[in-house]
């Protein structure tokens, strides 16, 4: 028998939701499945031009930490410990994108999100050179068809417009991710060097 289990606790598992507009921390009973405490922020989301979708890195990052922090909080009343959980998931939004800085962890543009179609002019030209248009000609590869949700693409997008991204890349210090890199990136590194 574990340390754990003899003295009467369950294990503990914690989830960082991360949603298009809303940011959760949850803590389940690893028995029942059950929701034993959260908290929730939403996040705003921007739209500077029709079709774009983006949200601030620092923002998301930020209401992580809020909400890790409340539930944190809130555990002892309810007989909970810290101690206690044994793994924390993440689940995001999906194709959602973001360029940082390996140096100093600063994004270098904002999110864009899995929603956002600003990449449309790309995703058509990069058809025109594949066999017949063919939008699935790299699902067997990476799983996904040649579209605006693509991470790739949205990567692509970012280092034709993004002159920081560009700079950041030529002295390798660009790291790339869907947002639950970044998030994991952020939670557990212990140096910026």
């Amino acid at each position: 028998m574990n340390n754990m289990a003899e003295r009467g606790r369950e294990p503990l598992i914690a989830v960082i939701d991360e949603g298009t507009l809303t940011i959760r921390f949850v803590v389940f009973s690893s028995k029942t499945r059950q929701e034993l405490v959260s908290h929730k922020l939403d996040v705003v989301q921007k739209c500077p031009q029709e079709g774009w979708a983006e949200e601030d890195p620092q923002e998301i990052l930020s209401a992580i930490q809020q909400c890790i922090a409340r539930v944190v909080e809130q555990m002892p009343a309810l007989g909970l410990r810290v101690t206690d959980i044994v793994a924390v998931g993440v689940t995001n939004q999906r194709e959602t994108t973001l360029v940082w800085d390996k140096e100093t962890g600063e994004p270098l543009f904002n999110a864009i999100l899995w929603s956002d179609i600003r990449t449309a002019v790309t995703v058509d030209q990069i058809l025109a050179k594949l066999p017949d248009n063919n939008k699935n000609y790299f699902v067997p590869i990476c799983g996904l068809p040649v579209s605006p949700y693509f991470s790739a693409i949205k990567l692509r997008w970012l280092i034709d417009n993004i002159p920081s991204v560009r700079k950041a890349i030529s002295e390798q210090r660009c790291l790339f991710g869907t947002i639950d890199t970044w998030i994991v990136w952020n939670l557990t590194r212990t140096d910026l060097g």
